[in-house]
């Protein structure tokens, strides 16, 4: 099969015929139809990340497309459906954090494209219990974003206790950003969407967003703060100003919700604001498998949209440097159909 290798953290990936994998006990295969290009997979390639995955290895984990093979122990899948295989590959099901709902937080969890190999390839191993249904009314190519965009920013907004009396403000309208305003939207609440490219924000617009601010051009925490101040803000740009910005433009008893993983590992959090003003900090880190429903759910019965455009995988690198070079309005997506 051809798949997208990364041999090197500083060599492009590499296009190349390896073998089908052979799925084990629990495990299916799965002919990859779509899957989605995610600012993660630029880190995993890169190596920007403390833990680094092992090489040579294959990233991807948005992956969408149809079983063909089941191995041993599976019985909640068959042949021919149609499933998304997403980052948390797998999870123990054991330890205190799987027992009370927070499979993501697992210590031993092995995810998609980074621990294992993903979807940048014909044919991906999923794990039966872990990989989701998408429903027929999701096309393919929306159903790989939101394999992973759609369900953490879900889950971010879920998180946030963002209701519909609440300003949210949302940092980085792309990829992730155009989900998070729409989930925002669903929840209630108005959206104030910050980003550095008017073109992003023209989209939030047409998405719903009450307010939008360009930081190369205004000041967006005056501008929120002139507005009462966000009592959310979530953060999707990976750059440390952003998440410092967001926490600046938070009212009293606001909440941070921290998405993004920067390759830049610091930010300045001012202890005597965060006290003084009661600021919640928190971490959301992708969803559940019962998140990952729910985001079909919805996209499936007409409340969300998918901005995104399709490549082939043998423009793998190509887009790769179209995403590094902020060139995308929102999510690019593999064609191998």
């Amino acid at each position: 099969m051809k798949a997208a290798v990364v041999h090197s953290f500083d060599s492009p990936l590499s296009l190349e015929d390896v073998e089908i994998p052979v799925p084990q006990h629990g495990q299916v295969v799965v002919k990859v139809e779509t899957s989605g290009l995610c600012h993660t997979d630029l880190h995993a390639a890169h190596g920007d990340w403390p833990v680094k995955p092992a090489t040579p290895f294959i990233p991807g984990h948005e992956g969408v497309g149809i079983v063909t093979r089941v191995g041993a122990g599976v019985t909640r899948l068959t042949e021919g459906d149609r499933v998304a295989v997403p980052w948390l590959g797998w999870a123990c099901g054991a330890c205190e954090a799987c027992a009370s709902g927070w499979e993501t937080l697992c210590p031993n969890a092995k995810y998609t494209g980074y621990s294992v190999n993903g979807s940048f390839a014909e044919y991906v191993i999923g794990e039966a219990a872990f990989v989701g249904l998408v429903p027929d009314a999701v096309d393919p190519l929306d159903a790989a974003p939101l394999t992973c965009a759609g369900v953490t920013t879900y889950k971010a907004v879920k998180v946030s206790g963002a209701r519909s009396s609440d300003l949210v403000a949302i940092y980085g309208i792309g990829g992730l950003g155009h989900l998070a305003l729409q989930y925002a939207k669903i929840a209630g609440a108005s959206v104030a969407a910050v980003d550095v490219a008017d073109y992003k924000l023209d989209n939030a617009k047409i998405l719903g967003a009450e307010y939008v601010f360009n930081s190369t051009t205004v000041n967006p925490v005056e501008e929120i703060q002139k507005l009462g101040g966000a009592d959310v803000a979530i953060v999707l740009a990976a750059n440390p100003s952003a998440f410092e910005q967001a926490f600046a433009s938070l009212r009293e008893n606001g909440t941070l919700v921290m998405v993004a993983l920067p390759k830049d590992n610091t930010m300045r959090l001012p202890i005597f604001e965060t006290v003084l003003r009661g600021i919640k900090v928190v971490g959301s880190l992708v969803g559940t498998r019962v998140d990952l429903a729910e985001t079909f759910e919805l996209h499936a019965d007409g409340r969300t949209r998918v901005v995104r455009e399709s490549r082939s995988l043998d423009q793998v690198n190509e887009a790769i440097q179209e995403l590094e070079k902020g060139q995308v309005e929102a999510r690019l997506v593999f064609d191998l159909r």
